[in-house]
């Protein structure tokens, strides 16, 4: 028999260092509750440093239109990528400003497990910026090294294939394994099985916070 725990969250925020890692690491979840819930989704580095990456922010706002997710609801930042270790402070006041308009119940940053600098920095002061908020930490699956999903949340086969679709908006990274929709679907399904579900998102536990009651 399965019990399942629920969690309630009127506010969900997702942070991400580049366009993509949050459709990679959240683009199912994305789909399954952009529809019930209130979202901000917000990127750090628009990369647009690089000349071969001019277009990954369109991508980014169409990609997220696929899950579900209008560009009013989208937060882009200028941040240098691969530089973000030196701009800490700088990024913890952009990212305290979002509390201040909209208070999330629920945020998701990169894992722990991350390598790349950039990704940690953010879930770094992503962590100061939200003490007294639950925060769960998501897998971009090209630079996370000892990744295991303690939290497993059910998709939908309709959301994979939002994932799938997403990530196809990305013809920057047509060349990419990561972004290849049987690697997508097969993480999705390894997830459902860990959790005895056809499909699952998985994520590491940052931080917990809750109220146990016997009653309900």
């Amino acid at each position: 028999m399965n019990h399942d725990m629920t969690f309630y969250g009127k506010r969900v925020c997702f942070f991400g260092a580049h366009p993509d890692d949050i459709e990679i690491g959240c683009g199912a979840l994305i789909s399954h509750i952009a529809g019930q819930t209130d979202l901000r989704v917000v990127t750090l580095s628009d990369n647009q440093k690089n000349p071969l990456l001019h277009d990954v922010v369109e991508e980014h706002y169409r990609s997220m239109k696929v899950l579900g997710v209008p560009e009013d609801k989208i937060i882009v930042g200028n941040f240098e990528t691969r530089r973000f270790p030196q701009f800490r402070q700088e990024i913890l006041a952009f990212i305290l400003e979002i509390p201040n308009t909209f208070n999330p119940d629920m945020v998701f940053l990169h894992t722990k497990s991350d390598l790349h600098q950039d990704h940690a920095t953010v879930t770094e002061e992503g962590l100061r910026a939200f003490r007294g908020t639950t925060v769960l930490g998501y897998d971009v699956i090209r630079s996370s090294y000892g990744f295991f999903p303690h939290f497993l949340i059910e998709v939908n086969e309709m959301d994979v294939q939002k994932k799938i679709q997403a990530l196809a908006e990305y013809h920057t990274y047509d060349d990419k394994y990561y972004f290849d929709p049987d690697l997508t679907r097969s993480i999705l399904v390894k997830n459902g099985a860990l959790a005895e579900r056809k499909f699952a998102e998985g994520f590491d536990i940052l931080r917990i916070i809750g109220a146990f009651n016997c009653n309900q």
